[in-house]
């Protein structure tokens, strides 16, 4: 699937329409489509909006894209069901578990195309001048990238890449419903901080991570055609959207105020 195919075309219907269903309104003009170019060709961005008690933003985000398709005789699609479907079935998540809720931060829901590509997708919308409104406001990024399996630090638990460059992660454990706990980055060494759609709001100033699950000694299904539905636990990654939820519901604009240090490269 993509950045240029019919098929991540209709991706990013798909994702419009379970925007819809959750209620979120327009990030900008009259879509939740955010168009950008791409080769020539016009590629879309898919942005919602839920408006909080204050005009003070959280922002989820995970990419659409995959790699396509292979020569393999036997399996020849990158179905790419952890990476990054199960990203956009957690920020879907969240929009729903939501959905008939006010909370305290407004929130903003953005499923990046063109990952795969070099992050042309986050590159793209983090430049969009329509959207500063919300950029200007938006405390922080909370970016999903394979959440689809248990994480070596056991069931209900993610790790959160740059965790040595803000307070993200304490400020929001201290919240954290049900157990639910952000590690830190354990292949820190291969910067994944500075590799994923993140860093293109980290460059704004924005604090933005990505949260993982992924056990990246034991992934096998990474960048492989076997990345399909067998190695979602469902059980775990509901009970992380859940839980995700709940510990949102806790965070205020007072209350949740991280902050980068002078570790982190802008």
């Amino acid at each position: 699937m993509r950045s240029e195919t019919q098929e991540n075309e209709n991706a990013a219907n798909y994702i419009a329409t379970l925007f819809k269903e959750n209620n979120l309104e327009y990030c900008t003009g009259n879509s939740y489509l955010v168009p950008f170019d791409y080769k020539g060709k016009t590629v879309y961005n898919v942005c919602g909006v839920k408006k909080g008690k204050t005009a003070q933003y959280l922002g989820f985000s995970g990419h659409f894209d995959h790699i396509g398709t292979s020569k393999n005789p036997k399996d020849n699609i990158y179905n790419g069901a952890d990476d990054d479907a199960s990203g956009i079935t957690t920020l879907v998540g969240i929009a729903d578990y939501f959905k008939n809720k006010t909370p305290d931060f407004s929130m903003v829901f953005i499923a990046f195309n063109g990952e795969e590509k070099g992050m042309l997708g986050s590159r793209a919308i983090s430049k969009d001048q329509n959207l500063d409104k919300i950029y200007n406001n938006l405390a922080t990024l909370f970016n999903f990238e394979m959440v689809a399996t248990e994480s070596a630090f056991g069931k209900n638990a993610l790790f959160m890449t740059g965790d040595d460059v803000s307070d993200l992660d304490e400020l929001f454990n201290k919240s954290a419903a049900n157990g639910l706990k952000i590690n830190p980055d354990p292949y820190a060494s291969e910067q994944l901080f500075y590799r994923s759609d993140n860093v293109s709001f980290v460059k704004k100033k924005i604090i933005a991570h990505s949260f993982s699950t992924v056990d990246m000694t034991k992934a096998t299904h990474y960048h492989n055609e076997s990345d399909d539905l067998h190695v979602v636990d469902f059980d775990n990654m509901t009970q992380i959207i859940n839980n995700f939820g709940k510990t949102l519901e806790k965070l205020t604009p007072t209350n949740f105020t991280p902050k980068y240090n002078d570790k982190v490269r802008f």
